[in-house]
């Protein structure tokens, strides 16, 4: 997805995604490549991906598939010392906003690697997706 892309590519080399939100459906589900059940909720899932922008450094996709509302994001990446190959697989709704976000990543020590980082981003991920979905005051 050419948007995603574009956001990612200007924007994760300071630490955040900001702005993601508006290409999440309200629906979205996020599927981790190191996490058994699937985040379900646009909240969730723009935390998540701002809690993997703090993590990952050197990011860069090195290719793309597109096919119909489908896409599929080669990237590479690095978290602390270790090298992370992934792939993002997309899929948008009818509006054209992401439902579906599903990440796999390898080596088993770049997997390992981005488990540990998210487990110590997974407070603040939670806080800001509470805060995002807490009815304005």
């Amino acid at each position: 997805m050419k948007a995603f892309r574009e956001l990612v590519e200007s924007s994760i080399a300071h630490g955040t995604l900001t702005g993601v939100e508006a290409l999440l459906a309200d629906d979205v589900v996020f599927t981790s490549p190191v996490a058994f059940t699937p985040y379900p909720g646009k909240a969730l899932t723009a935390a998540i991906l701002d809690g993997v922008a703090r993590v990952f450094t050197d990011f860069r996709y090195v290719s793309s598939i597109e096919e119909g509302n489908r896409s599929a994001l080669v990237f590479e990446a690095m978290v602390g010392e270790v090298s992370v190959n992934g792939c993002d697989f997309i899929t948008t709704n009818d509006d054209g906003l992401i439902s579906e976000f599903t990440v796999m990543v390898r080596p088993l020590s770049g997997a390992k690697a981005l488990a540990d980082a998210m487990a110590q981003q997974f407070p603040r991920i939670q806080a800001e997706a509470r805060d995002a979905a807490a009815p304005p005051s």
